[in-house]
């Protein structure tokens, strides 16, 4: 058997691994229909930890104060911000009954832990179901609360939402940014549908506040700065306690980044998280980046030597066209259909990017969360 032979294989045996996840985890999350439920009307805190955030306080946060909803609370964190981030929360505190502020000071054994901050907040909340986003966060519609809040029943404790990023015209790292969030969003929707929730992310994310305390709050990964969101939600979720919401009104969108420097800075941080998943979680996700890194390295090695190259391409295109579907059906979900015209391109960007990320994060730890 030639060298070629065993890439061949190989390649036939990823391509099966992809199609496997294409049609029995994305494509089943992607067929779904987002159903209203009826609201239980449950009491809300909705929390927001902030750090340095004055001028994203003053543009978002009328938009969570005037949300449609009959009983819910805004516990307002200030991470012992350097701005005046204080002052506009208590502004805010002085129009609205309805608004909690927490003034965090650094203290030696937590400095600059957002999960410490966190905490804190959480404890002061009246309500059992808490709501989370991010001070540059806005929700889509004055009804976020009551469609996130809605999944929520005796069973289950943990609301899974989508955290959009704003479109920016004629921007190609936008594309990426909302494409790499738009495939994280698939994932982790389609794991927790299929019974195997790992992650949320904290731009729109809720649990019951019983759910915080029987786990001990973020003891386990107190030490770890990322993961307030990710980390919990692997740390409590189970295969009968986590809902999906992906309803169009249930959205929140934040600022993206500007400049790849800072979008990579921060992607390290996120994907620094992943080494302290459940070991079930990190074996599929690492099967799943492997496949799609070899995927396209296989396949231009075999095109290039055009060996087999007709069962190649049929493979190829096979792939392909069921990685489109999952993605049309998913981004028309998400009101994201503007990138997929460039999804080739983005994947085999992101692939390599998410590769360097992972060596820099072997060589080094990224920095806090601000």
């Amino acid at each position: 058997m030639t060298f070629l032979d065993v890439v061949f294989y190989l390649f036939i045996f990823v391509v099966s691994i992809q199609i496997i996840f294409q049609i029995f985890f994305f494509g089943k999350f992607a067929v779904i229909k987002s159903f209203k439920k009826k609201s239980t009307k449950v009491g809300v805190s909705v929390i927001i930890c902030a750090k340095n955030e004055a001028e994203n306080l003053e543009m978002f946060l009328p938009s969570v104060i005037s949300q449609k909803y009959p009983d819910f609370e805004i516990i307002l964190i200030n991470d012992a911000s350097k701005d005046n981030t204080l002052e506009v929360m208590e502004s805010f505190q002085n129009k609205h009954d309805h608004i909690k502020v927490v003034d965090v000071k650094n203290v030696e054994a937590f400095w600059g832990n957002k999960k410490y901050a966190l905490t804190l907040g959480i404890k002061v909340a009246k309500h059992d179901y808490l709501l989370f986003t991010d001070a540059d966060c806005k929700p889509v519609a004055n009804n976020w609360i009551s469609q996130m809040c809605s999944h929520f029943d005796d069973s289950k404790t943990i609301v899974l939402g989508y955290g959009s990023y704003k479109k920016i015209k004629k921007s190609l790292l936008n594309k990426l940014i909302r494409f790499e969030t738009l495939q994280t969003a698939i994932t982790y929707f389609s794991f927790a549908n299929a019974g195997l929730a790992y992650m949320g992310v904290g731009r729109n994310l809720a649990y019951k506040k019983s759910e915080f305390f029987k786990a001990n709050g973020f003891v386990n990964h107190i030490k770890v700065r990322s993961g307030d969101d990710d980390l919990f939600v692997n740390q409590i979720a189970t295969s009968s306690n986590t809902a999906i919401c992906f309803s169009e009104d249930s959205f929140t969108e934040s600022i993206p980044k500007t400049s790849f420097k800072n979008w990579y800075k921060q992607k390290r941080r996120h994907v620094s998280t992943a080494n302290y998943y459940k070991l079930k979680h990190k074996l599929l996700l690492t099967i799943l980046y492997s496949s799609q890194l070899l995927f396209w390295l296989l396949a231009t090695l075999l095109f290039t030597q055009l060996f087999n190259w007709q069962i190649v391409l049929g493979l190829f295109l096979f792939r392909l066209l069921a990685q489109y579907t999952v993605f049309i059906l998913s981004a028309k979900k998400m009101e994201e259909k503007d990138i997929l015209f460039l999804l080739p391109f983005l994947e085999i960007f992101l692939i390599f990017t998410q590769l360097t990320i992972f060596i820099n994060n072997l060589v080094s730890k990224p920095n806090h969360w601000k």
